[in-house]
């Protein structure tokens, strides 16, 4: 059965509409995930396509794309909404939305009028599903690292290279590829990246065949390879040498918070299986959930939750407000990822022997927790990220040894026009 009921300490981050889209949420999820998810767990080597016409047909991938665009509009709370509940059902569902999300606001933010126009509407409708491939398979996400290149030959560039770990690689109709366009030696990488709009049916353009993962099984985060590519001019995404920023300024304002809700919303349903699970087990004349040791683990699993819930809509309605939220963004997701992965090894222990087997849903649950620390950045690099924005405080950054900081991207990116506290319409 769905459930509607929604915690008060989210009150103040939530409209009516955003109540309603909680509600319409929670019936899909209830309706249509919970065979899928099953289904995926039985087959971890294929990758799920029925779910991305599912949420495409309600226009769920266009939810912060601008309506003139045929988009819902809806901002960075309703975002949260649709994938932090639908994570409860299924996090591979959840996976499947937030992933082509990310490289959307590649395209909003830093498109021009022709890509707006041709990519948007398709892209808000789910006809067309976007991928973002930066990460490589020996750099990780050190972008300064980078070695795939695109080459310009006075006409057109030649993009080559391996790309790994990229989110929908084997449903995406079009991918924003980051590369080398300067010498990595000469060139500060501040400027040496570019970003591409690249064509997944491009001669060149091949995907590595699905392999399953340890978690999420169904969707698909492989290798995509780049065998000299040629993208027109009309397809560079911003300008020459943008790459990082449109990577750095994505990851912090959609990468981030959307696995900050799926991280939320199987913390969610780990607290919710084990609080069950504990109040059936029979031990002695009651059950599990009777003994103090037990309520004393279940009462700091309960405390991570609230916690975490709050991080996470208060991160992204400061972002629907158009306040710097940078560091609550990055907080967000990297305390968050770390308060359920507690949760989740608590959860299992508490299902002992028990939550080893397939028939329980908790080992699928804790399994997907594993797949939110690295993406967007592990927990070191955000809390290396929080350091940095404290010690600029308290640190002389004229001095040769210092960039100049910079305006958060949550400031740089409310100035590009974007709806201020949007109000998501009806769910239909």
């Amino acid at each position: 059965m769905p459930t509607h009921t929604i915690p008060v300490m989210l009150d103040r981050f939530l409209t009516p509409a955003h109540r309603e889209l909680w509600q319409a949420v929670d019936t899909f999820a209830s309706e249509e995930l919970p065979p899928r998810a099953q289904a995926m767990e039985n087959a971890p080597h294929r990758v799920e396509r029925k779910v991305a016409r599912l949420l495409a047909r309600r226009r769920w991938f266009g939810v912060t794309i601008p309506d003139t665009f045929g988009g819902l509009q809806a901002g960075h709370v309703a975002k949260t909404i649709l994938i932090h509940r639908l994570a409860r059902v299924s996090g591979a569902a959840a996976a499947i939305l937030q992933a082509s999300l990310i490289p959307i606001a590649a395209l909003l933010h830093y498109g021009n009028e022709e890509q707006h126009s041709t990519w948007l509407p398709a892209a808000a409708d789910g006809a067309v599903l976007v991928s973002i491939a930066v990460t490589e398979p020996d750099q990780g996400s050190h972008l300064g690292g980078m070695v795939t290149t695109a080459d310009w030959d006075g006409k057109a560039w030649n993009l080559t290279g391996v790309k790994a770990h990229v989110g929908n690689s084997h449903l995406a109709d079009l991918h924003v590829v980051i590369a080398r366009t300067a010498p990595k030696d000469t060139t500060r990488t501040s400027t040496a990246l570019t970003a591409f709009l690249v064509n997944a049916e491009q001669r060149g353009v091949s995907v590595v065949p699905h392999t399953a993962k340890l978690g999420l099984h169904g969707f698909s985060f492989g290798q995509i390879t780049l065998d000299r590519v040629r993208i027109p001019p009309r397809n560079v995404l911003g300008e020459v040498g943008q790459g990082l920023a449109v990577a750095q300024s994505s990851s912090i304002l959609y990468g981030r918070p959307n696995l900050t809700a799926l991280s939320l919303g199987l913390h969610e349903q780990a607290v919710a299986l084990t609080a069950r699970y504990l109040s059936q087990r029979p031990r002695y004349t009651g059950t599990l959930a009777d003994l103090s040791v037990v309520r004393d683990r279940l009462g700091r699993m309960s405390s991570r939750l609230i916690m975490t819930r709050i991080l996470a809509y208060h991160a992204v309605d400061m972002l629907d407000h158009h306040l710097a939220c940078d560091d609550e963004l990055i907080t967000a997701k990297a305390l968050g990822h770390e308060l359920a992965a507690e949760t989740g090894n608590d959860a299992m222990q508490l299902h002992a022997a028990n939550g080893l087997g397939t028939e329980l849903q908790i080992g699928r649950i804790w399994r997907d927790m594993q797949t939110t620390y690295a993406p967007a950045g592990t927990g070191e690099i955000q809390r290396k990220r929080l350091a940095d924005t404290l010690l600029h405080h308290h640190t002389d950054t004229t001095g040769p040894t210092h960039e100049p900081p910079h305006l958060p991207w949550s400031v740089l990116h409310a100035a590009r026009g974007q709806p201020s506290v949007p109000e998501p319409p009806l769910p239909v």
